[in-house]
């Protein structure tokens, strides 16, 4: 054996150490344990959100084009909101998620969303039509008042 080939066969070798393979299985294994136990445990979800009733809420329609522009219609047709205005980007993202989950179902893409502020303030956004309900919670400050602005 050539000094090049032993020279490639310890590099080889050496490509990911041992130790960090036994690491990444002790990772994962411990993970499975503290998973199994909390199951077994009936240990309570801490980190699930817990319904709560609608306090005050909104028909509103979601109309959007093929270049992701969309616009909240009230119930008079009336624009009250548009991805054109400032801070409101995030109309469009939640549009797309609907106008995706409402293809998959196979149901009227034009029908009316629930815009909800719940008891405990959560601003939430209720499809009537796939029962899919979105909780604005962990999405920044501007993405939630661009639907709170909506219930006022």
């Amino acid at each position: 054996m050539s000094q090049m080939e032993r020279q490639m066969r310890k590099r080889d070798k050496e490509m990911v150490p041992t130790i960090l393979v036994q690491a990444m299985f002790a990772l994962m294994i411990g993970s499975l344990a503290l998973v199994a136990y909390a199951q077994w445990a009936d240990v309570p979800k801490v980190g699930v959100l817990e319904p709560s009733p609608v306090a005050e809420s909104r028909d509103v329609t979601l109309v959007g084009d093929r270049s992701g522009k969309y616009e909240v219609l009230d119930e008079r047709g009336t624009v009250i909101a548009s991805t054109a205005d400032p801070r409101a980007g995030f109309i469009g993202v939640i549009g797309r998620a609907i106008d995706r989950e409402r293809e998959v179902f196979g149901v009227d893409a034009t029908g009316p969303i629930t815009v909800a502020r719940r008891e405990n303030g959560n601003i939430a956004i209720i499809d009537p039509n796939t029962k899919m309900s979105i909780d604005l919670i962990g999405y920044g400050k501007d993405n939630v008042a661009a639907f709170a602005n909506l219930l006022n």
